[in-house]
């Protein structure tokens, strides 16, 4: 199969190139820079120009593709969660970005897309269950994943007969070997908060080693929407897996009035979110490598964020 990956050298896309190549796929990585190209290349890639918010840039380079999955630009990590700016630019790409993906696809005659999205659009359920049927709570912050689910959704029902569909990826908090879980293990030894919400409640969580195997998994996957993640653990949980990785005791959470001074992002973030993995399981065969959070997950290069390959 021939597929095309936009984000390829972020966290998401670089699994999911490493996957793909593995499974024998033929891949085109979409790269901004000579350095971009040079890493894709070294992944078994070939390393495609073209701006993700250009439709005929991006028609070109799906041209001939089977499939494309749309993977999120990197999210701010570290002193930048608190800037505002850094999170409006993100998002503002990636509203367009889903936009002219889903566009650009349908336009070159791609099959299959693949959406990547995030769990923290359901409402806080609590103590309940929560599996792709329950309520969404769209906010500002969460909006931008509403709009690529809707376009890819789009893609998939605009033609008839079936010839093409779209998977969309609702995956937990990404844990692993990526620089937000090294900024969470930084800010512990500092003795700072490492997340929002109540202790007792519930996280959404998949290690970063599982998320390849799941956008492969969508490649074939029936058309439809599936949460992606480990076990689900409360958060008081993460941050004791965060303590024990740098054997001190279990870091502090932000409490409710940070939380509610942090705006919409923060209360997404800090949402119960008892989230069910199942039907990914069932109907796909995929299953998480790392199905239960621990202190392992928190082994990341602790020199700085030049020591993880970008």
């Amino acid at each position: 199969m021939k597929v095309a990956v936009t984000g390829a050298t972020g966290v998401l896309g670089r699994a999911a190139v490493a996957s793909a190549v593995g499974a024998g796929h033929e891949v085109r990585g979409l790269a901004r820079t000579a350095g971009e190209a040079q890493r894709l290349e070294a992944w078994g890639a070939t390393p495609v120009c073209a701006d993700v918010v250009d439709r005929d840039s991006l028609v070109a380079a799906f041209d001939g593709c089977d499939a494309v999955c749309s993977l999120a630009p990197e999210a701010p990590v570290g002193a930048g969660v608190a800037r505002g700016r850094a999170w409006r630019d993100h998002d503002r790409v990636r509203a367009r970005a889903a936009v002219a993906v889903a566009d650009a696809a349908r336009a070159a005659g791609v099959r299959r897309l693949v959406q990547e999205s995030t769990s923290l659009l359901y409402a806080d359920h609590g103590e309940e269950w929560v599996t792709e049927q329950s309520l969404l709570d769209i906010t500002a912050a969460t909006e931008p994943a509403t709009v690529a689910e809707a376009h890819a959704q789009g893609f998939g029902a605009a033609c008839r007969g079936g010839e093409r569909s779209a998977v969309i990826l609702r995956f937990g908090q990404v844990l692993g070997d990526d620089l937000a879980s090294l900024c969470m293990v930084r800010s512990a030894r500092r003795g700072r908060p490492v997340g929002f919400g109540r202790p007792e409640g519930w996280a959404h969580v998949v290690h970063t080693d599982d998320l390849g195997g799941a956008v492969l998994a969508a490649l074939r996957a029936p058309a439809g929407i599936y949460n992606v993640g480990a076990q689900p653990v409360r958060r008081a949980e993460i941050a004791a897996a965060v303590g024990a990785a740098i054997e001190r005791p279990a870091p502090e959470l932000h409490g409710p009035l940070r939380t509610r001074l942090a705006g919409s992002r923060a209360e997404s973030w800090g949402r119960s979110l008892r989230v069910s993995s199942d039907e990914v399981e069932v109907r796909t065969g995929w299953s998480p490598m790392r199905p239960v959070l621990g202190a392992d997950w928190f082994e990341v290069p602790c020199t700085g964020p030049s020591a993880l390959v970008r």
